[in-house]
């Protein structure tokens, strides 16, 4: 059954996305009125907004779920937020001498609002499309999002970690079916604000193959309990 895809809630999706994000990049609208950990949030909210709108407005069947496949929300967060967390914290220590643990989460926040609009809202409406039709959809949508579109060598290199996070992110949703698990991945780099040296380039392969080990063991769990259900 071939699954129909409603562009007018995925119009919607976009336009207030689109609207958000440039009432807090373009604008002074929150200059010198918000914290800056507030600051972050309010950049990444319109994909989280225009995802419940459009929902809410289309009266979509669109699941949008915290924990996923998981039995409870317990362990998709100690994996994919508190072990990250945690161990780039300690690393920012040991570099530069502080613990920046509400930045940490912060940073992990401002991924799953992002992430309810890009996995749980634009994945799930393009799902009868083929994969790479849909990521390439997902690419240039979040691509355009941030509002940087020149045509510079820079910008075209992002827009290719773009494509190639789109598809590696939308493998872990489709597996996990948890926003908690797609934000953790999602944040991984933008935990590193000062760029990423070798310390912090070796982290992130450590907390890559631990969480796609981690996914791959869950993901045959939970298929053999199902085969077992049926």
């Amino acid at each position: 059954m071939k699954i129909k895809i409603n562009y007018g809630a995925i119009a919607v999706f976009y336009i207030i996305a689109i609207a958000c994000r440039f009432i807090a990049v373009k604008t002074n609208l929150f200059t010198g009125i918000v914290h800056d950990y507030v600051f972050i949030l309010i950049r990444g909210v319109g994909p989280a907004l225009g995802a419940f709108a459009a929902i809410k407005l289309f009266s979509l069947n669109n699941p949008l779920s915290l924990k996923g496949i998981y039995s409870n929300i317990i362990l998709p967060f100690v994996v994919f937020w508190l072990l990250p967390a945690l161990s780039i914290t300690t690393l920012y220590y040991f570099i530069y001498g502080k613990f920046p643990i509400v930045f940490a989460f912060t940073v992990l926040v401002y991924g799953l609002l992002e992430e309810i609009g890009w996995r749980g809202f634009l994945q799930e409406q393009l799902k009868g499309l083929p994969t790479l039709y849909a990521t390439a959809i997902i690419a240039v949508l979040w691509f355009l999002w941030h509002l940087n579109i020149d045509l510079t060598t820079s910008n075209m290199i992002f827009l290719g970690i773009i494509f190639f996070g789109s598809w590696g992110i939308g493998k872990i949703y489709s597996k996990t079916s948890s926003l908690i698990a797609v934000a953790g991945v999602h944040s991984l780099n933008n935990f590193f604000v000062k760029g990423v040296h070798e310390k912090e380039l070796m982290l992130i392969l450590a907390l890559l193959v631990i969480w796609i080990g981690f996914v791959i063991i869950y993901d045959r769990k939970h298929k053999a309990e199902l085969a077992l259900e049926n």
